[in-house]
């Protein structure tokens, strides 16, 4: 969620030997294009149509307020949610993959007003894209709950409309309250689709499809349930607390509520009766310019992230040349209350009910492609048991770099210990738990065996280091900072250079006190070390790291996505000080300098370099 204080950023405060690193190498500048948020839309002609894509973990749910001024007897625009309809079938950057009305699609609930409303959504109906209505009290005889009978809302818009849906899955007997499951970021979604002011036997329905799916997360649209004052603080209604007794507080499935009818818009979060957070939006515009233009709402899931991104605006304004000062103002709404980001760990959210299935490893054999100089998996060891003092972890790819252990004067057995803990993405499903940190100093680490044959390659083609790492809670405070991924424990001076510092490791993947990995290497063709740096990594989540060179330049890959601060500067190959490398430990002089602290999953190296296609990534 957005802050409106100022962040705080963090300084580098460690003064060590290190510091000097921090300028070193050049830093590629990046111009980016200006992005405006509220794209205008474009005809489908023009753009082409695209089939949205449900296994993306980026996708987008669109929510559409009250349009009820848009069809109001013979006033009224269908201008406007026609450009609506237009964005969500075309705008395939956004990834549209459902559309959900809050209900008060008319005016007077009329069955001219649903004839002409009816016409704009055929749209969506001929290109077979999925979406849900519900009746706002405008549509239907207000006094009444769903068993008020036939009506034209129910004409235009009733289970008979869905038949040809591929999401909608059902509906109540008196057809004013449905269900869809949708899909997104390859997982189904339940969306509940609620009558104004259900009926007790409409909630039972409701708890009976949630019954029906137990283990998918929920989504439940309704006309009303909160309001807001000024403060876009959402308050529920009378009648929405019942709604909350009676079918959202025990059903845990239901994440997320989202509603019209009243304005202006605002938002809350409350306690379920699993001790889970319930986002509760309100969206209604129709106060607004042009009874609210059409505006959608956008809530772009990212499942890769743990966010949702919400963000408001109007497609038929910002599809116009000219906008007055007053349509500018209207046609992207900026503020807190409707431009905003939800933080929600999914995986942790719904394991009570969908717990995400962990898919199986794959054999080291599937690893070994072309050019594989090591591979280490650290299997075989129980959870939590220390790693033995004579344990040799064998090297996958058969070419005999084995690693041993080597534990830090002062150190017990369990600084390094196994663990059952594992990257989802990479091959093996085991790690190592590593102990290290200074001051004072401790912990353990492996290293290559004095005869493995990659202590003695120079890599002059190119190379890869892959490395899964996990970091845990307590690392950016002070006492792990230049820790070492993987490094060569020879020095650059053994290896000839005098730049810089030459006592410094002639090659290290470490990460600084603030969690930014760097690569530091002194290359074949130069005097003077080549860095690159990636940036500060939250910690106590599972990361990738791989760190490709061409021959030429070397370019930090971050879960498959480069850095920015990769230098163009060439670096070939690596120089070769003699000595072993270190898998948790970085060194300086020669000698082994600072252990890792946290999880350490599968290593590879390769002797050229990978696309990230090719990455260990699952």
């Amino acid at each position: 969620m957005r802050s409106a204080g100022a962040r705080s950023f963090r300084r580098v405060t460690d003064t060590s030997r290190r510091t000097f690193l921090l300028g070193a190498g050049a830093a590629a500048a990046a111009t980016l294009p200006a992005v405006a948020l509220g794209t205008p839309a474009v005809a489908a002609e023009a753009r082409g149509h695209h089939r949205p894509d449900a296994e993306d973990p980026r996708f987008t749910l669109v929510v559409m307020p009250d349009t009820q001024y848009l069809f109001d007897e013979d006033r009224g625009d269908a201008a406007p949610l026609d450009a609506s309809l237009r964005y969500v079938l075309d705008e395939a950057d956004d990834n549209v993959v459902f559309l959900a009305h809050l209900g008060d699609l008319t005016q007077n609930g009329r069955a001219d007003e649903f004839s002409r409303i009816s016409r704009s959504f055929q749209a969506l109906d001929r290109r077979r894209f999925p979406y849900s209505t519900l009746a706002g009290n405008h549509d239907i005889d207000g006094s009444k709950d769903d068993q008020r009978g036939p009506s034209p809302y129910l004409d235009a818009f009733g289970p008979q409309r869905h038949r040809n849906s591929p999401t909608f899955k059902g509906a109540s007997k008196d057809g004013y309250n449905t269900y869809h499951v949708f899909r997104g970021g390859g997982r189904d979604w339940l969306l509940l689709a609620l009558d104004w002011r259900p009926s007790a036997g409409g909630l039972e329905w409701a708890r009976q499809v949630l019954a029906q799916h137990p283990t998918l997360p929920a989504i439940l649209t309704i006309h009303e349930l909160v309001w807001a004052g000024d403060d876009h603080q959402a308050q529920f209604s009378t009648f929405g607390e019942l709604v909350w007794k009676e079918l959202v507080n025990g059903n845990d499935q239901i994440f997320l509520t989202l509603n019209g009818h009243y304005w202006p818009t605002g938002r809350t979060v409350r306690e379920n009766a699993a001790g889970h957070d319930v986002h509760v939006h309100i969206a209604n515009y129709q106060d607004r310019y042009y009874g609210g233009s059409a505006m959608v709402r956008l809530y772009q899931f990212d499942l890769a992230r743990g966010v949702v991104d919400v963000r408001t605006f109007s497609p038929w304004l910002a599809a116009q040349d000219h906008l007055s000062e007053m349509q500018q103002v209207e046609a992207e709404r900026s503020g807190a209350a409707d431009y905003f980001s939800l933080e929600i760990d999914f995986a942790e959210r719904f394991k009570g009910f969908a717990p995400v299935p962990v898919p199986p490893g794959r054999p080291a054999k599937q690893v070994l492609v072309p050019g594989t100089v090591a591979y280490w998996r650290f299997e075989g060891g129980q959870d939590g048991k220390p790693v033995p003092a004579d344990v040799v972890v064998r090297d996958q790819s058969g070419r005999g770099n084995d690693l041993t252990r080597v534990t830090a004067p002062g150190s017990g057995p369990d600084a390094l210990r196994y663990a059952s803990e594992f990257s989802p993405r990479q091959p093996s499903r085991a790690s190592l738990r590593f102990d290290g940190g200074r001051d004072p100093s401790r912990g353990a680490y492996l290293r290559t065996v004095d005869a493995a044959p990659m202590n003695e390659l120079e890599f002059e083609r190119g190379y890869t280091v892959e490395v899964f790492f996990r970091l845990p809670a307590d690392f950016k405070d002070g006492h792990h900072g230049w820790c070492g991924l993987f490094a060569r424990q020879g020095s650059g001076g053994a290896a000839g250079k005098t730049g810089d510092d030459p006592e410094e490791s002639a090659a290290t993947l470490s990460l600084s006190d603030g969690g930014e990995l760097q690569w530091a290497v002194f290359p074949l063709n130069q005097n003077r070390i080549s860095t690159n740096w990636g940036h500060e990594l939250p910690v106590e989540k599972w990361w990738h790291v791989a760190v490709v060179n061409d021959g030429r330049r070397t370019t930090v890959f971050v879960d498959g996505c480069p850095v920015v601060r990769n230098p163009a500067t060439p670096a070939v190959g690596l120089a070769n000080p003699g000595g072993s490398w270190l898998v948790g430990a970085s060194s300086y002089d020669g000698k082994v300098d600072r252990s890792f602290a946290g999880l350490l999953g599968d290593v590879r190296v390769v002797d050229r370099p990978l696309n990230p296609r090719e990455f260990m990534l699952g």
